[in-house]
């Protein structure tokens, strides 16, 4: 990443003009964003902790714009803000706000992190084996899934459990959602937030497909995934419990069945996932 320093306002923005956000090594501005806001952001990256003031007088340009910027950046999460500590006589007047980026924020220019995992991965598998990465990647589902256990438990049928994990996955960053398609729920991940490692480890995958199947208590069959280019990952989960378990009945029934105390009652054939119809999850 190139570091502007303490250039002035007319080479920041001449830098900004001239190479493209890739080269920069940053994402592209947030649509209507504007070239403006990404060099405020810049300077509170690059400056701060930073008043609206110096970020104004070292862009050239008015303090209520800066300001505009800077309270849009706070109203989005990707800055924040505190009071300076005055230093020696205090005089009159409020303490001076200090602009500060957030990590959302600082996710405006890009991470190296895709790279850095990938090669870790490739170290992990080289020093100790393809087996060392599966655990890596069961280890870091089970974290994932852990925190809404309870709330999955909760769940009497497969489609509640689905719609849980779903809200699970959102919070997570996987913007999830679920759609009945008659045999069974259909789970979409419309973002993955680690596609390009899961590209070349598809181990990330594999594990993910596993934590499913446990939290909701049924076999899961995964039809696409966007490390692979398909446009969510999208997972069908039948309507039906494991073991012939079918939706309404009890835990305690289950168990019964089980330990041999209930009543006989036939077995319910599981019902094979429908394939999938190859067009784009809702």
């Amino acid at each position: 990443m190139k570091n502007v320093g303490s250039s002035p306002a007319d080479a920041t923005a001449g830098w900004a003009a001239a190479e493209p956000a890739a080269q920069q090594g940053q994402a592209a501005p947030n649509a209507g964003d504007g070239p403006t806001r990404q060099l405020v952001a810049r300077m509170v990256l690059e400056q701060g902790p930073v008043t609206a003031v110096a970020v104004a007088e070292h862009l050239g340009i008015s303090a209520t714009a800066v300001r505009r910027h800077l309270d849009a950046l706070v109203a989005d999460g990707e800055a924040w803000v505190r009071e300076s500590t005055r230093r020696g006589r205090r005089g009159r007047g409020r303490p001076a706000k200090l602009f500060l980026l957030t990590e959302s924020g600082r996710a405006r220019f890009g991470h190296a992190y895709d790279d850095l995992a990938v090669s870790a991965l490739r170290f992990l598998a080289e020093q100790s084996g393809e087996q060392a990465v599966r655990s890596f990647a069961k280890r870091r589902m089970a974290a994932l899934v852990e925190h809404h256990r309870e709330a999955l438990a909760a769940g009497e049928t497969v489609a509640e459990r689905a719609r849980v994990l779903a809200d699970a996955l959102t919070r997570e960053g996987y913007a999830a959602s679920t759609r009945n398609v008659g045999s069974g729920e259909q789970l979409c991940q419309h973002h993955c937030p680690v596609a390009h490692v899961a590209a070349d480890f598809p181990q990330l995958c594999e594990a993910e497909t596993e934590a499913f199947a446990e939290v909701l208590g049924i076999h899961v069959q995964r039809l696409a995934t966007i490390a692979n280019g398909d446009a969510a990952c999208t997972t069908h989960v039948p309507n039906v419990w494991s073991e012939g378990r079918v939706e309404g009945r009890s835990e305690a029934d289950h168990d019964a069945v089980e330990q041999g105390t209930a009543e006989r009652e036939p077995k319910q054939q599981e019902t094979a996932p429908i394939p999938h119809d190859g067009g784009e999850p809702v």
